[in-house]
C-alpha cells in the first residue's frame, strides 16, 4: 500500500477566537484581500472545525464577523484600496473593465468601491481601456502583433479580445491597426485626438 494512502487525514484545529486571529492574520500577510474574501476564508475554517469538533458554527460565525470588523476599522483589511490594487493590477495584464468588475464582485467587494477604482483609473489613464486591450493583444499576440496569417486570423483575434469584455469599438481599433506604432499614437494623441 502507497504512504500516502495509509497517512490519515490530519484533524482540522479547533476554530476558537485565538486561532482564527492567526489564521487571519498569516492569510493577510500572504495575500491582499476583500473583508468579504477574508470572511469566506476564515468561514471554511470555522465549517471544518464545526464539523470536526461538533462546535457552534453560529459561535464561529460571530467570531468571524467580530474579527473582520476590528480589521477594517484598524485598516488590516480596506476594501477601495484593495480594488484599486486590483483594477490597476488587472489592467496592466490586459483586463477590461467588465472582466475586472466580475473578478471584484466575486471577491465580495461592493459595487460602489468597484465604480470607484474604476472612475479613479479612468481619471488617471484616459485611454485606459484601449490601453489594456493593447496589453492582452501584445501578450497573446494577437492583430498588430500577429506577425504571419494575420488576415485568415483576424475573425478570431476579434473574437479573443471580444470575449475579455472589450467593447467592438475598442476590439476593431486594436485588431484593424496598421501596426503597433500607430496604436502608440493613438494612446498618445488620447481620447480627442
Amino acid at each position: 500500500m502507497n504512504q500516502n494512502t495509509q497517512r490519515k487525514q490530519k484533524k482540522p484545529r479547533k476554530a476558537t477566537q485565538k486561532s482564527l486571529e492567526n489564521a487571519a492574520l498569516y492569510y493577510l500577510q500572504r495575500y491582499a484581500t476583500s473583508s468579504e474574501n477574508l470572511r469566506r476564508v476564515l468561514m471554511r475554517r470555522v465549517a471544518r472545525s464545526a464539523h470536526a469538533h461538533d462546535t457552534d458554527l453560529e459561535e464561529g460565525a460571530k467570531l468571524v464577523d467580530d474579527l473582520v470588523q476590528r480589521y477594517k476599522d484598524a485598516k488590516l483589511v480596506d476594501d477601495a484600496a484593495y480594488a484599486s490594487m486590483r483594477v490597476a493590477s488587472l489592467r496592466r495584464r490586459g483586463g477590461s473593465a467588465r472582466a475586472i468588475r466580475a473578478n471584484l464582485l466575486a471577491k465580495g467587494v461592493s459595487n460602489d468601491h468597484i465604480d470607484q477604482a474604476l472612475a479613479n483609473d479612468a481619471e488617471e489613464t484616459p485611454m485606459a481601456e484601449l490601453i489594456a486591450a493593447c496589453a492582452y493583444a501584445r501578450r497573446r499576440r494577437l492583430g498588430p502583433w500577429r506577425e504571419k496569417d494575420r488576415e485568415e486570423r483576424q475573425e478570431r483575434d476579434l473574437g479573443m479580445l471580444a470575449r475579455k469584455g472589450f467593447s467592438l469599438d475598442t476590439v476593431r481599433q486594436v485588431i484593424d491597426a496598421n501596426s503597433v506604432d500607430d496604436l502608440e499614437e493613438r494612446i498618445a494623441l488620447g481620447p480627442n485626438g
